[in-house]
């Protein structure tokens, strides 16, 4: 099994199960969920039997294969989702393929588990290039799978902006598109592809995401990446800008100067759309605010902003860019959600307690956050940026940088042995990133997320990579292919993967984390790009 559970017994007994077989007991919609191939039906007593213990957390499970069939205990629906997903990797491949009146004998086991990490989540970048609603919903379909649970959107970026919005139209009318995209190599001349890209969901479309995860036990942490990362904002609305000159929606990579404004006006703005964000995706715990690579440059410039900044008693623009950012979360907190943040923010100072840091730039800035008594989400560039290639070699498709392979990521801890127990303890969970400047199609999404958050999931469902992964998942691989995933071969790239060649990188990636980690001693670490 992928991920492997903590306590797992074969037993003698072995159990007969067909397709339409009865489901019965306290949590049986969960079950039915989980295994829409097997066309489960409910009823007052079944092959599988299903029912709520107290005694168990809410993720927690157990389950019990035998010759009378199925019995599953929960703490709760996730627990009883969780079951039957590990009762699906009991039976064959074709499983999950749909196939009426099918039947396969089920293998006598006990089953005792329960997650490592409560936070387990893939971060999925639609706004360098946009993906429709259907391959959202996929995804949320193959993370239920592997048990992850959490599905970062990161909605907006220079690129794009990715949100239905009816208080600001422009937002969706004219920053969700741009008319090209840089197709050259970085360190090339400059080269685009003139074909327009562009997309964005509806509010409706939103709902029924959210929703939708939900029934999986997933949930949406939706991402407005604020003051930077601006473009496509001020591209449809540059009076929000600390400059007010127009701009337009990004059509090349990196780290723009392009900033909103502190100023009122720009936080009232930004709080209409988060309400009409949160409106469309129901309960939401946490709501990301970004708050990386900000350039303060024309915030420092501004009269204005310098009048105001000083009226608030602040004495420098790291000071302004950290209040911002905290009257944001207060304002989400007053609507039932956490704010969630990249490190920079917490670098800069000045966040709520119950701010949520994400370490992208290395584990050692994420020990200096839960050392303040933050709680942390493990998301370092290696070995959790997807975006970076599999092997360096020219056969891969281009990527923004290499190598991060799957045992890379089998190998990582998020809560160190060496970090003292409190600190640990602010230990959430684990998140793979997949930003998309190189990932331009749905068939490339898979290449790079499979089967790399396999490992994902076994390390934050198990806490480590559990003995014998390397072997699971040569046997689980069989299930991808089931399931349709266009993963990457453990030995390399089929041809038609190869498309655009990768440029190899020279610079290791060990001695690329201890550069960037470096950075994180500055609180105005960064610089554009363009």
């Amino acid at each position: 099994m992928i991920p492997r559970p903590e306590l797992l017994h074969d037993l003698s007994a072995s159990y007969a199960l067909s397709s339409g077989a009865t489901v019965s007991g306290d949590l049986v919609d969960a079950v039915r969920v989980a295994l829409p191939r097997l066309d489960l039906r409910p009823g007052d007593s079944g092959e599988i039997d299903v029912r709520r213990d107290p005694a168990l957390g809410e993720e927690a499970y157990r389950l019990t294969v035998g010759s009378r069939g199925v019995e599953i205990a929960a703490g709760g629906r996730a627990g009883a989702f969780y079951a039957a997903q590990s009762l699906h990797q009991l039976l064959p491949d074709a499983s999950y393929r749909f196939s009426a009146g099918a039947s396969w004998a089920v293998p006598g086991v006990r089953v005792e588990d329960a997650p490592a990490f409560a936070w387990r989540g893939l971060h999925l970048d639609v706004a360098r290039h946009f993906l429709p609603k259907r391959e959202v919903l996929r995804l949320l379909d193959l993370m239920a799978v592997h048990k992850l649970n959490r599905l970062h959107l990161h909605l907006v970026d220079d690129q794009g902006w990715r949100v239905e919005s009816r208080a600001y139209p422009r937002l969706h009318e004219v920053a969700s598109h741009r008319p090209r995209t840089v197709s050259s190599h970085y360190g090339e001349p400059v080269t685009y592809d003139d074909l327009p890209h562009g997309g964005y969901y509806s509010l409706d479309d939103l709902a029924e995401i959210a929703a939708y995860a939900r029934s999986r036990c997933v949930t949406v942490v939706p991402e407005i990446d604020v003051p930077g990362h601006a473009s496509a904002i001020l591209a449809a609305y540059p009076e929000f800008g600390a400059t007010g000159e127009p701009h337009e929606v990004l059509d090349r990579w990196g780290i723009s100067p392009a900033i909103l404004s502190p100023l009122p006006a720009t936080v009232d703005f930004l709080l209409t759309v988060f309400d009409e964000l949160l409106g469309a995706l129901g309960e939401t715990p946490y709501v990301h605010i970004g708050g990386d690579e900000v350039v303060l440059d024309h915030w420092a410039a501004s009269p204005e902003i310098g009048a105001y900044r000083e009226s608030l008693g602040l004495a420098t623009a790291n000071d302004l860019q950290a209040w911002f950012l905290r009257r944001l979360a207060d304002a989400l907190a007053e609507r039932g959600a956490r704010a969630v943040v990249w490190d920079e923010a917490f670098v800069s100072g000045g966040l709520r307690e119950d701010t949520i840091v994400m370490p992208w730039r290395g584990m050692g800035v994420g020990r200096r956050a839960a050392a303040a008594g933050h709680d942390i989400v493990a998301t370092p560039v290696f070995p959790l940026y997807f975006d970076y290639a599999e092997s360096g070699s020219p056969a891969e498709p281009m990527a923004i940088g290499d190598t991060t392979t799957v045992d890379d990521v089998a190998a990582f801890d998020p809560a160190p042995a060496s970090w003292s127990d409190a600190e640990r303890s602010r230990v959430l969970g684990t998140q793979a990133q997949l930003w998309s400047e190189r990932v331009p199609d749905p068939r490339t999404v898979d290449y790079r997320l499979w089967p790399r958050a396999c490992a994902l999931a076994e390390v934050a469902w198990a806490g480590r990579a559990q003995e014998g992964f390397g072997e699971r998942l040569a046997r689980h691989l069989g299930r991808l292919d089931a399931l349709g995933v266009e993963y990457r071969p453990p030995a390399g790239p089929r041809p038609w993967q190869r498309r655009r060649p990768h440029r190899p990188s020279e610079l290791d990636m060990r001695d690329r984390m201890a550069r960037i980690e470096e950075m994180t001693h500055d609180a105005e670490s960064t610089r554009p790009s363009v």
